[in-house]
């Protein structure tokens, strides 16, 4: 049979276009002033409100090293729910909706980085477009990201 694709939420980082699985998604939003806590790595920006939850919100321009982490009308934040936690990614802008199939991804280069393959799913070619495919539980649930647990388990007073 024909094989079916997954869909994907497209957004833009630093120019570069990448994509996470859409059933991680919660919610697209726009960027809202968050409330800093010390001693926090510079791509946690803080915590927000989200309906009396308190989330935590990592700036991934930062987290990956890519472009200038400005903040504009156009500036998204993604909310996103791994397992039982839920985060808030900022992003310079979310593009589509892309339905990508297996054999559209192509395995992430080995490349040492910030970014490493560990995070990617893959590359996906997509006409004229390249997608950056972030796995998104690795990425959030890493040893750097661990400190995520103690504010993501913070309830709003």
């Amino acid at each position: 049979g024909e094989e079916s694709g997954r869909e994907y939420l497209a957004f833009s980082l630093g120019g570069e276009e990448y994509a996470v699985n859409i059933l991680k998604v919660q919610e697209i939003r726009a960027y809202e002033r968050v409330t800093r806590i010390a001693n926090m790595p510079a791509y946690i920006k803080g915590v927000m409100n989200l309906r009396g939850a308190v989330v935590p919100v990592v700036d991934l321009r930062v987290r990956f090293n890519v472009g200038s982490a400005e903040f504009n009308a156009s500036t998204i934040v993604i909310v996103i729910n791994i397992g039982p936690r839920t985060i808030g990614m900022v992003v310079d802008g979310v593009s589509d909706v892309v339905i990508l199939k297996t054999s559209d991804v192509r395995p992430a280069p080995q490349i040492a980085g910030v970014l490493t393959a560990e995070f990617l799913e893959g590359v996906a070619i997509l006409d004229q477009r390249m997608l950056i495919i972030v796995e998104i539980d690795g990425l959030m649930s890493s040893k750097e990201m661990g400190l995520l647990d103690g504010v993501a388990t913070a309830r709003a007073a």
